[in-house]
């Protein structure tokens, strides 16, 4: 492949196994007395964030954290159910670090750098004796020894898991380590506090500008280097399995500062969702994946079959996974299920009261385990399921549906986690890095975990080296002023609109937007529409957006209009970004790149890069930078799960 781009990430010389180490042992150093000469800046306390804080103060640097949360706890990790991959071979079934380094390039459909992606194998095998050694409660064997399950997208068992609340236990072991570090004073956490700029002097990051959510003052925090651990943008689409309070703000302010966004239209569709119920749900709510280890997906061959599932014979019955992908079954990647649910449901098949699911069916499971089996494995998701839904999974299907989840896009970064603004790290679901177009399953803890406990430490000090005895930007200079100006002057807008539409009310007609036309498929034809619908949907909402309330306290509203605001910026970026990409791939699935089978469809002779963009304006066409992805190891080929 020859694609030429004007942005390089220097990636370590020699073999892919020893990158990292040679890596590791080339850079430089900070000596633990003058660590502490040095000020850090954490945004986010979730997985990332929270493991990067403490480890970073452990090593000795004054770090600053903030979370727009009363606790880090709080943070959107915990949702995460299902289980944190890692190659360690405990069920000696075939599994490898390299192989788990090929099972995420393909699975991200050969859109990931490839080095990058061989370091989370190689680190994901730390992770899991760093989280035992915190007292982390994996479930175990009869034995006492680990136990995995399997995940989408592999064929052996390398999925950790703390029944169905992985992610809440792992936040909990990072959690202790972070206030470990708080209460001897290396780490002062900021809770209830939001990042609304970020502050660049002479092109490097010098530190962010805050509001405090409970007072409204708003204020700078100055530092050497600024890390952004702050989550994913599913919510641009207003219904996602996202926490009401993710956003994409940090991020896209940076972004706005000079930070390349990149990928920005590779969003994953989550297959194992409960659907909507009415028009006018504000939050969908996410069944682990690790609930297709046992259960069988399935829909009625019959269309608009009126009997109850129970009733409806083997034979009558469309395992549609099983039938077209044998070798992988229920466990193919997110993207391949979401499409073949949608397929389903789109042809009339769906089931339940808006006839927009397909079932997830554990009665096998049951018969061949036994009910208290399940319970075990899965009962507090079958709980949650019960609670919201009124029906009990143990005698009747699950009902499921794909909805917005993760996003692969984020800002760009280097080997070492440093945007192509100096000084700005960026870790975790906020960057672009590891997962190409498409993640697997139990890979977001993974890299949240590897970025924060294992890469950032080391990287960090290969940058700060060179800037001993310098002492970071005071708070007075010009540049925080005219931020901190800025950020002022933006809230005061937002609260002189005074019109008469409520900030969810437009939010969720930019999400209808996306949705229809740049969710789970697009087209040339569906982009250019939404790129012609969402400016006109940015200027209502300054015209005609209603903030209660003032900036002098407590104020969720305008917190949502700042974000919201963010998102109609960003929304059209993402369209531009997936109307420019001529290919199928992962997550992104244009219709007229499709193969006979519905399959996505790469082109790898023109769109083997990393589609990076500069910000120019609002309304304005952005700035494309392309990173070359160049495979040396894996060769990319049409991604088969048959």
């Amino acid at each position: 492949m020859s694609i030429r781009g004007d942005l390089v990430a220097p990636v370590p010389p020699g073999p892919l196994e020893d990158k990292w180490d040679n890596h590791r042992f080339s850079i430089k150093l900070v000596n633990p007395a003058n660590k502490r000469r040095f000020e850090i800046i954490v945004v986010g306390t979730g997985l990332a964030g929270a493991s990067a804080a403490a480890t970073l103060g452990e090593l000795g640097y004054n770090v600053k954290v903030i979370t727009f949360h009363d606790s880090p706890r709080r943070a959107h990790s915990i949702a995460a159910q299902g289980g944190i991959n890692a190659a360690k071979n405990y069920k000696n079934d075939g599994d490898s670090v390299y192989r788990l380094f090929y099972d995420t390039i393909k699975g991200g459909d050969y859109r990931a750098r490839e080095a990058n992606v061989y370091r989370l194998a190689q680190i994901s095998v730390d992770i899991i004796d760093q989280c035992v050694a915190q007292g982390v409660p994996f479930a175990r064997e009869y034995g006492g020894l680990l136990d995995n399950r399997s995940f989408g997208g592999a064929q052996v068992s390398r999925t950790f898991y703390a029944r169905g609340q992985t992610g809440q236990q792992l936040l909990l072991g990072a959690y202790q380590a972070l206030m470990r570090q708080v209460h001897l004073g290396t780490v002062t956490l900021i809770p209830r506090t939001e990042m609304l700029d970020l502050v660049v002097k002479d092109g490097r990051a010098a530190g962010v500008v805050c509001r405090d959510l409970n007072t409204g003052e708003i204020y700078s925090l100055s530092g050497h280097a600024v890390v952004l651990a702050t989550g994913g943008y599913g919510n641009v689409f207003f219904l996602s399995t996202n926490a009401k309070n993710s956003n994409v703000t940090a991020a896209w302010r940076a972004a706005k500062k000079g930070a390349y966004f990149a990928n920005p239209c590779y969003t994953q569709i989550h297959p194992t969702c409960i659907p909507a119920s009415d028009d006018f749900q504000s939050k969908l709510t996410l069944m682990s994946e690790s609930l297709r280890n046992d259960g069988r997906i399935w829909v009625p061959k019959q269309i608009d079959d009126p009997r109850s599932p129970d009733q409806i014979p083997e034979d009558e019955r469309d395992y549609y996974l099983e039938r077209r992908y044998p070798a992988f079954g229920n466990l193919v990647p997110r993207d391949v299920a979401s499409r073949a649910a949608k397929r389903e449901v789109d042809a009339g098949r769906g089931v339940g009261p808006l006839k927009n699911g397909v079932y997830l069916d554990f009665s096998d499971a049951i018969r061949r385990l036994g009910r208290n089996v399940i319970e075990e494995r899965y009962g507090n998701l079958f709980e949650m399921y019960e609670r919201i839904t009124g029906e009990d999974p143990y005698v009747v299907p699950m009902r499921i549906y794909p909805a917005v989840h993760y996003t692969m896009g984020g800002l760009w970064v280097d080997y070492n986690l440093m945007s192509n603004l100096p000084g700005l790290f960026v870790l975790g679901e906020a960057n672009f890095s590891d997962h190409g177009a498409n993640r697997l399953g139990a890979s977001a803890l993974m890299q949240g975990l590897a970025d924060g406990y294992f890469v950032i430490p080391y990287t960090i000090g290969d940058y700060l080296a060179p800037m001993l005895g310098e002492r970071p930007v005071p708070v007075d200079d010009p540049v925080f002023r005219e931020a901190e100006q800025a950020v002022s002057d933006l809230t005061r807008r937002l609260l002189s609109i005074n019109g008469k539409r409520t900030v969810d009310d437009i939010h969720r007609e930019l999400g209808k937007v996306l949705w229809d036309n740049c969710g789970m498929a697009r087209s040339e034809q569906s982009l250019q529409k939404a790129l012609a619908e969402i400016p006109a949907i940015r200027e209502e909402f300054w015209k005609n957006v209603r903030v209660l309330g003032g900036d002098e306290t407590r104020n969720q509203a305008l917190e949502k209009a700042g974000r919201v605001a963010d998102f109609l910026e960003f929304g059209e970026l993402m369209c531009i970004d997936a109307l420019h990409r001529n290919e199928s791939c992962g997550g992104h699935f244009r219709e007229e790149y499709q193969t006979e089978d519905g399959e996505a469809l790469r082109d790898d002779e023109n769109f083997a890069y990393v589609a990076a963009w500069e910000f120019t304006g609002t309304g304005e066409q952005p700035k494309l930078h392309r990173e070359a992805l160049e495979f040396e190891y894996v060769k990319p080929s049409t991604r088969s799960y048959k």
